[in-house]
């Protein structure tokens, strides 16, 4: 079984996967304990690219598996634009309301 990712590992990745079975295992007191299973459309590794820390577990392949990889500047900027938009939509909402319209923004 291919192993993707090591816990403690520096991460610069995430994965989607698109086929294929997957366990993710942590050492725990020394042994290596399954603490998830992942298949298709499910993504694993975001954790390093959200925190900025080391692999929180390590992930191998059970079967043959096709995944998919996101770089962390790609991750970034699909975050960074969600936050704007959702931004954006709490401001409108907020400008709706008749009883807090008239508030400055900031």
């Amino acid at each position: 079984a291919e192993k993707i990712i090591n816990e403690g590992d520096t991460g610069n990745y995430l994965f989607v996967v698109e086929k294929g079975t997957l366990e993710c295992t942590k050492n725990i007191g020394g042994e290596e304990k399954v603490v998830k299973e992942v298949c298709s459309g499910d993504v694993f590794g975001e954790l390093a690219l959200l925190y900025n820390c080391p692999r929180a577990a390590s992930v191998k392949a059970k079967d043959h598996c096709i995944c998919w990889q996101l770089d962390r500047e790609s991750f970034n900027h699909i975050v960074k634009d969600a936050a704007v938009k959702r931004r954006e939509r709490y401001d409108n909402f907020l400008k709706s309301v008749t009883l807090i319209a008239s508030i400055d923004g900031y």
